[in-house]
């Protein structure tokens, strides 16, 4: 099968041959291939300035990041045949790892299905696509979901920011099934319940459930103070670990209501202090209060979201971790993570460096953690390594 031909400019294959996924308006020649000559969500074969076939992929003329890539095989269409292949195979890489069937079953990129997100949850699959080509294609892939894994409820909860990229409305969509109103998933001996319908993202964050493991050989015996703590997921860990007494800080009121669920459904409710505040006047009060931790876990969403946040976004890290070592009991440990892509690991260390030295403490990494199996990066996309998460022991001098 012969696709529309989509021609770059020289050099601007370079990228691609290691193997990105994704073609930038910029990268485009527009004089041999007008951009606005093709439909959006249309397959095209991407070639080098010689004419070199690249690969296939679907594109939005009218999107920053114009193509992306789905195969090398210029004869493959992106079809139910092809999507069951990848999906089965994602699903074949987390079924090899966990033991029971709660994880982030294709994480985008790096399962080489560029766009698409699918989070499971036991017998409910929670799918988000962020770009025009795949939305067009939702009812082939809501059907090789069913055909692959036959679950009883799918949820389409495409309410992403980065949708407005491609200029996408925001929607939720119950495609199979009847949904409860909560969800449950179990994750390192405990469980939540959470809200996939309104909740933020899928409803559960797993790409820190590692990291959430490693902090309970940390949390015994210990008193904890967890930021930004959504429904809970760090401090009902720590308490389930055998911390002693956990502040967990939420500004939502709804997402405070399942903290609150969630301490009744593993019988740690007497161990949980709820907060229901603005995380750094929460930190200031505290602090005002002479209250000390022994763990605090600092895990804020994406303060740098773009380039231009950068500077305003640091700043806001900075602040944040120098006040959680103010609060620390001496040789207590700062559990410190970012999802910002554009905050990587040297930045990340660096504004530690600085906010222990403002806070007069010295600090000793003690781990350093990342991802689980379910959330695979592409070694040649950054763009799915946007974690970083630190462990920290900080002693006063």
């Amino acid at each position: 099968m012969n696709f529309p031909t989509l021609k770059l400019k020289k050099n601007e294959d370079r990228r691609l041959r290691i193997g990105h996924l994704w073609v930038f308006s910029n990268e485009v020649d527009t004089r041999e291939t007008p951009l606005n000559s093709f439909s959006p969500g249309q397959t095209v074969t991407v070639t080098s300035s010689s004419g070199e076939k690249l690969g296939n992929a679907y594109i939005n003329p009218h999107a920053l990041i114009c193509a992306r890539l789905f195969s090398h095989d210029v004869r493959q269409p992106l079809d139910c045949g092809l999507l069951q292949k990848k999906i089965s195979n994602a699903l074949q890489l987390r079924q090899s790892y966990f033991t029971k069937p709660y994880y982030r079953m294709v994480y985008g990129e790096s399962d080489f299905i560029p766009g698409l997100i699918v989070d499971r949850f036991d017998n409910t699959l929670v799918v988000q696509t962020s770009t025009l080509g795949l939305d067009l294609l939702q009812s082939d892939i809501i059907a090789t979901l069913d055909e692959v894994v036959n679950p009883e409820v799918i949820i389409v909860k495409n309410d992403l920011g980065s949708r407005k990229l491609e200029s996408l409305e925001s929607f939720v969509e119950v495609v199979k099934g009847n949904p409860e109103n909560t969800l449950q998933v179990i994750e390192n001996n405990t469980r939540f319940e959470f809200s996939a319908l309104q909740g933020q993202k899928t409803g559960w964050f797993y790409d820190h459930r590692a990291n959430r493991k490693s902090m309970q050989a940390w949390a015994q015996g210990k008193k904890v103070l967890d930021v930004f703590s959504y429904v809970g997921g760090w401090g009902i860990q720590a308490a389930t670990a055998g911390a002693t007494e956990i502040h967990c800080v939420e500004s939502s009121g709804a997402a405070c209501e399942f903290i609150e669920a969630n301490a009744r459904l593993n019988n740690v409710a007497d161990a949980i202090k709820i907060i229901q505040q603005d995380a750094f006047d929460a930190l200031a009060a505290l602090l005002e209060n002479r209250q000390k931790f022994d763990l605090i876990i600092l895990d804020p969403p994406a303060f740098i979201k773009r380039k231009k946040d950068i500077k305003q976004g640091s700043a806001a890290y900075q602040r944040l971790n120098k006040l959680a070592l103010k609060l620390l009991s001496n040789n207590g440990l700062l559990i410190s993570a970012s999802c910002s892509f554009h905050f990587p690991r040297n930045e990340h260390l660096k504004i530690l460096r600085n906010a222990a030295s403002k806070s007069k403490c010295h600090l000793q990494i003690v781990e350093e953690n990342k991802y689980a199996p379910d959330h695979p990066v592409h070694p040649a996309i950054p763009e799915t390594d946007y974690l970083t998460c630190f462990t920290l022991r900080a002693s006063s001098e």
